[in-house]
């Protein structure tokens, strides 16, 4: 079967063409411009492709609720030239196939649960941070959603000692976005992440920051598996780091077979950057039944 899937970014689009192994057949990038100028691009890449179905991974905040007027629909984002629009309507429109629709991070998690680390469980945690910070989260064996879908990268953070930096969030400040995110560290330090990479003190306190996040996660959702994705994340020195202070931070609260080996519990993503495209394939296939 022929599926198509698109991870639809804040800065650009990818739109790609898939089975259902999860194998990448083709695909197309694009830069994410206004609705008028990227929509038209978007179809017409799959008019010819005869796919099954679509799966769209998006950034957000989207409506996910089926009985919702707003379905479909991309809502209060910072784009604002895509703020309440149906991007799932638009191309059942000009497609006419069946479509899967969740978060770019859900989708992402998605593709690491299907095909990458995170296979053969029921409870997981994937986490980006980039641009900005977003998760997904699979409870129970199904993805999490509730009344909108989790935005695990907008909690309130406990500023370190002697940081005296205001936060990079226009809503929250000091949220973890706010205090972690590739923008924040830009903004904070006066470089991007990739020229600081040997400066310890930057990823000292960048570490700090993640693991204070992971263990919020760690005690309030419970996932067997974490993992990490996002530019900021392609700093591998971090990962260390962070293993240590989570255990730190949870000083010997909880003792479980998956923070005994904790190396392979906060791991990075496992399908070379492709895990939120390969999430929107299963996408796909999830809604072609």
């Amino acid at each position: 079967m022929i599926y198509g899937g698109i991870e639809a970014g804040g800065t650009k689009m990818i739109c790609v063409i898939g089975d259902e192994n999860g194998r990448i057949l083709d695909r197309m990038q694009i830069p994410t411009k206004t609705p008028e100028e990227t929509m038209p691009l978007m179809t017409d890449y799959f008019k010819d492709k005869d796919i099954k179905a679509l799966g769209i991974a998006c950034f957000g905040p989207i409506d996910l609720n089926r009985d919702s007027k707003t379905y479909g629909y991309i809502t209060s984002t910072p784009k604002l030239a895509w703020k309440n629009y149906d991007i799932v309507g638009a191309f059942k429109k000009e497609l006419g196939v069946p479509i899967g629709f969740d978060t770019d991070v859900n989708g992402s998690l998605l593709g690491e649960i299907t095909w990458g680390c995170a296979k053969d469980l029921t409870d997981a945690l994937y986490l980006t941070i980039g641009t900005g910070v977003g998760g997904g989260v699979m409870a129970g064996g199904k993805l999490l959603h509730g009344m909108l879908h989790p935005e695990l990268g907008h909690i309130k953070m406990a500023v370190a000692d002697g940081d005296t930096y205001k936060g990079k969030c226009p809503y929250h400040g000091t949220c973890f976005e706010g205090m972690a995110a590739g923008p924040a560290i830009e903004d904070r330090w006066g470089k991007k992440a990739v020229e600081l990479a040997d400066d310890d003190k930057v990823w000292d306190l960048e570490s700090t920051y993640i693991a204070q996040a992971l263990c919020t996660y760690i005690l309030t959702l419970s996932p067997q598996i974490i993992i990490l994705g996002g530019g900021v994340m392609h700093q591998k020195q971090l990962f260390p780091l962070i293993r240590k202070k989570v255990l730190e931070q949870l000083n010997g609260y909880i003792v479980t077979k998956e923070l005994k080996d904790i190396d392979n519990y906060i791991v990075p993503a496992s399908l070379n950057d492709d895990q939120g495209i390969m999430g929107s394939i299963k996408l796909a296939m999830d809604a072609d039944i």
